[in-house]
């Protein structure tokens, strides 16, 4: 066990290199440019020549008149920044290797500032969500696989059928605007921290989250169904009914176990989802997490934010799958690690 870990350690290692490179370059391939977006602020008054030289200016300002793979080296903390002064990044390395993401190219600010005060905001809504998915799709499936064919099993269906369907921002946009229609109403606009305003946090994230655990669990909850289904057939459950075995008993103690493996898999494979939809959720309900940043990002442009914010999310993930594959001993202690 220790060394499937170690091994899965060292394996995370060229992964997120990988994802470096992919953060880096697929940032700058969107098209438009920082520079653009800037000159376009200054209004129409500006002359071609104006233009030219805050373009020139700016480029070295933001480090982008160098090559691109010369710009990814800096980024990483491979390659040194030159003394520049001041103004500019701080000579030598000063990377990601360093713990350093850069600074926004609009602000200045360090983008582990931006993320220290968001990424909580953000982790909140998506615990939310994975907690209400898990808390209504395996009690219904586990009900749908034991009663199969029954009224509640046909119920439990539909709903799944129902949350795999619906879009998580088509249903976001539905519950702010009707019940502002009908009853006046809309979730909170203002975001609360949680630890100064507990309940005005809970009112604010409890909507958002609970849609993006509702359109989440319908795979979840049929997956959960159909492995009921399977391993109730098997020998061993069997034996455990001509034990006579109440059916709480072999359902919770012997079926169980077997049937959330797959599952638990499909929990670790649906973070992503969820952080993509978190990202709508965020701008419906107006919550100032990654999501929103991530956004915002891409609009302006600002290539450090967006290769920083999607590093972190990739690095998240990839614990998370670490996390799911290591469940798997304690559900199943036939599972080998090799």
């Amino acid at each position: 066990m220790q060394a499937y870990i170690i091994r899965r350690l060292i394996l995370i290692i060229p992964t997120l290199l990988l994802v470096t490179l992919i953060v880096f370059f697929t940032a700058r391939f969107i098209p438009g440019s920082v520079i653009d977006q800037m000159i376009a602020t200054m209004g129409a008054e500006s002359s071609v020549a104006d233009i030219e030289l805050t373009t020139k200016v700016m480029q070295e300002k933001l480090g982008l008149d160098i090559p691109i793979w010369l710009q990814y080296g800096r980024w990483l903390g491979v390659a040194p920044y030159p003394d520049k002064g001041p103004t500019y990044p701080a000579a030598g390395f000063n990377g990601v290797l360093e713990g350093n993401l850069g600074q926004s190219l609009w602000t200045g600010r360090y983008i582990i500032e931006e993320l220290r005060n968001r990424f909580p905001i953000s982790l909140e809504l998506g615990l939310i969500g994975i907690f209400s998915a898990v808390l209504y799709s395996i009690p219904i499936g586990i009900y749908s696989g034991i009663r199969q064919d029954t009224p509640g099993d046909y119920i439990g269906r539909t709903i799944a059928i129902l949350a795999i369907s619906v879009p998580s921002f088509w249903l976001g946009t539905m519950v702010v605007v009707y019940p502002s229609i009908w009853w006046n109403w809309m979730p909170p606009i203002e975001y609360a921290p949680i630890f100064k305003n507990f309940s005005a946090n809970v009112v604010q994230f409890i909507i958002p989250g609970v849609i993006l655990g509702l359109v989440a669990g319908g795979a979840e909850m049929r997956i959960m169904r159909t492995m009921m289904l399977e391993v109730l057939r098997q020998d061993y459950i069997r034996t455990a009914w001509s034990k006579g075995l109440s059916e709480r008993v072999v359902v919770m103690r012997h079926a169980l176990k077997n049937a959330l493996i797959p599952v638990v898999t499909m929990i670790g494979l649906r973070v992503p989802i969820l952080i993509s939809g978190s990202i709508v959720m965020e701008t419906i309900f107006n919550l100032p997490g990654i999501g929103r940043l991530e956004i915002e990002a891409i609009t302006k442009r600002d290539y450090p934010i967006i290769s920083g914010v999607n590093l972190i999310v990739a690095s998240f993930v990839l614990i998370v799958n670490l996390i799911v594959d290591l469940t798997y001993a304690w559900l199943d202690p036939r599972v080998k690690y090799k």
